[in-house]
């Protein structure tokens, strides 16, 4: 970061903290509950996503380009939930609420990286069941495993060069009063409003950001959706329609899950107590890699065939070493 900012100008001195002091879930009743659910929400994740990343590697079934987003879906959901909930458990149920300045960037970047990643992955998997429905004959040409990894690729690229850039201009930000951040994270908008020198980059940032990774992704989910149910709607039969809209349940659950209590916390922000928006903002981040692995196995019928073909084969491998004579 030392040359971002001798591009500002190799005079300028920023005050920087040595700590900063997360606030978020302090002084709401029977918090301690909620590390329960939030330990819990934990390790669901982990077993659930692991099993998913490693069905997928081991079902040459699966090794499809549709599977590659959701091979990278579970990575990023274990990603997020690995970099998030444990530091969340540590800094409030061991009162280890100071977080170093450094340690509170990095903590920024990867819950930024991990929440940008999600949104691109639902965009990913739309933009694939829109070409699967609408141009059947033309996926396997369309829908390659080279253009799946360019495009899963290129959304790791923009992400963290958008998570970077906000780590960057904090680095340009002096704190002369306040460090304490009223969030349950390093949240960039609660740090660059306690910064006393000018911010304006940074609100700039956090007026892009949610364009960038919330609301564009969305619309094009969304248009996909209108623009699949408009054409079964004109060359289907009924039952046809519902046959191929079945295909697309799964993927619908996990936009769902991960865009409408976002919706609805930034469409009542002003409305909403301090307190519930951030148990609301909490839950996003640890509620979609709970549910995702779970919705995924019980909605797609391909890892399900999966799952019960690895436990045959795992079963016939112990029956057969069970016969083999003992010398």
């Amino acid at each position: 970061m030392s040359l971002f900012n001798s591009a500002l100008g190799k005079n300028i001195t920023f005050v920087h903290p040595a700590y900063f002091i997360i606030s978020g879930f302090i002084g709401i009743p029977n918090i301690k509950y909620y590390y329960v659910f939030l330990l819990f929400a934990y390790v669901i994740a982990v077993l659930g996503n692991t099993i998913v990343m490693a069905v997928i590697c081991l079902d040459h079934n699966l090794r499809t380009p549709k599977y590659v987003a959701v091979f990278n879906l579970a990575f990023v959901d274990l990603f997020g939930s690995s970099a998030l909930v444990p530091k969340v458990i540590d800094i409030f149920l061991f009162n280890h609420t100071s977080i170093p300045y450094s340690e509170c960037l990095t903590f920024l970047f990867f819950c930024y990286t991990s929440l940008s990643m999600q949104s691109f992955n639902l965009l990913a998997l739309a933009y694939d069941r829109l070409v699967a429905i609408i141009f059947p004959l033309h996926y396997q040409v369309k829908i390659t495993h080279r253009f799946m990894f360019s495009m899963i690729v290129s959304f790791w690229v923009v992400a963290i060069i958008a998570v970077l850039t906000a780590v960057g201009l904090i680095t340009r930000l002096s704190f002369c009063e306040s460090v304490v951040i009223n969030s349950y994270f390093c949240d960039h908008g609660q740090i660059y409003r306690l910064a006393c020198n000018d911010n304006y980059p940074n609100y700039v940032l956090s007026c892009l950001y949610p364009v960038l990774i919330f609301w564009l992704p969305l619309i094009f989910i969304l248009l996909s959706y209108l623009y699949i149910g408009c054409t079964l709607a004109k060359v289907a039969t009924i039952k046809e329609g519902l046959r191929a809209f079945k295909t697309c349940i799964g993927h619908l659950l996990l936009v769902a899950i991960y865009f409408i209590p976002l919706l609805i916390t930034f469409t009542l922000m002003e409305k909403i107590h301090p307190d519930a928006r951030i148990i609301n903002l909490s839950l996003t981040s640890v509620i979609p890699p709970m549910l995702n692995p779970i919705i995924y196995v019980l909605q797609t019928e391909e890892i399900k065939e999966s799952v019960k073909r690895l436990l045959k084969i795992r079963r016939k491998h112990k029956i057969t070493i069970k016969k083999l004579p003992i010398m």
